[in-house]
Parts: C-alpha cells; sequence; structure tokens
C-alpha cells in the first residue's frame, strides 16, 4: 500500500446557510406545542470511536479502522420561550417515539424518528434582570420507526439559492 496523496481543496458544492433565523422543530405529535426555539442544534452525524487494529507486529503506530455504524446525534433546543401550560404536553408526548422535522433557515427540513428525552426549565434569577423565562430542551434520535424498523434521517432540499 502507498502513503496517502496530497488532495486539493476544491470549490464547495451548493450554498451555504446565510443565516439562522427562524430554524424551528415540530413533532407529528403536536405541531403547535407551546414553546418558542430560540436557539436550535439540528442533529448531527457521530462515526463512533475508532476501532483498534494494533497488534504486535506494529513497529511505529496504533492502527484503527472506522466503525460501520452510525450515530444521529440529539437534537438540542437550549433556549425556547415557554407558556406554563407546555409542561402537560410535554407530559403527554416525552418518551414517546414519533417523527420529528427540523426546519432550516432555508426552507431544508431534517425529518428523524426520535422522542422528546428532557425538557427543563432555564434558570429563574431573582433580580430585576429582565430575562425571558425559557427551557432546554433534548430530542433523542432512534432510527427506528413505530413498528421498530431501522430509519435513517430524511434531508428534503426545498430551497434552489
Amino acid at each position: 500500500m502507498a502513503a496517502p496523496s496530497v488532495t486539493a481543496r476544491s470549490t464547495p458544492a451548493g450554498t451555504h446557510l446565510e443565516s439562522s433565523h427562524a430554524t424551528k422543530i415540530a413533532s407529528v405529535l403536536d405541531p403547535d406545542i407551546s414553546f418558542w426555539e430560540k436557539s436550535v442544534k439540528p442533529p448531527g452525524i457521530d462515526g463512533g470511536d475508532p476501532v483498534s487494529q494494533t497488534t504486535h507486529f506494529n513497529t511505529t503506530w496504533r492502527t484503527m479502522a472506522p466503525r460501520i455504524l452510525k450515530t444521529l446525534t440529539p437534537i438540542n433546543v437550549s433556549d425556547a420561550a415557554y407558556d406554563p401550560q407546555v409542561f402537560s404536553q410535554i407530559l403527554a408526548i416525552v418518551n414517546v417515539n414519533t417523527e420529528w422535522t427540523v426546519h432550516l433557515s432555508n426552507g431544508d427540513t431534517i425529518a428523524v424518528w426520535a422522542y422528546l428525552r428532557s425538557a427543563e426549565p432555564n434558570d429563574l434569577p431573582q433580580d430585576e434582570s429582565n430575562v425571558q423565562p425559557s427551557l432546554s430542551i433534548v430530542i433523542q434520535p432512534t432510527n427506528r420507526d413505530s413498528s421498530g424498523a431501522e430509519q435513517g434521517p430524511v434531508y428534503t432540499i426545498v430551497s434552489t439559492a
């Protein structure tokens, strides 16, 4: 086998997001749930830790291989304004595997099978800091549909610019 060769960086294909406003999330179980997103982190893709391939025959370097399976990382809403009634809505959908959609600012969407893992109020300071009460929300992708079959995310491009 040969040593790695240099690859030049080409101009990226497509267009980058110009703004994060107005990224939103929606659950098929409650699309008008009573919170208003202010900071959304879409799911990521994690290949996992490397698998060691090092043996007693290695002389200089520890060698490794990539894993085969991938993990879809959680959707995080670190800041969302809320109506206090949201707690009864959350109680109805927490831990229920269903379809969730991230709506990106350019109109593209990422749909996943996931469940609402947590919704926790952020601190309510006692001083007059004029801080809007907010929640932190974690949506955990399951990559399993309602029948238990493996299903990856669906990315839909609606913007052409």
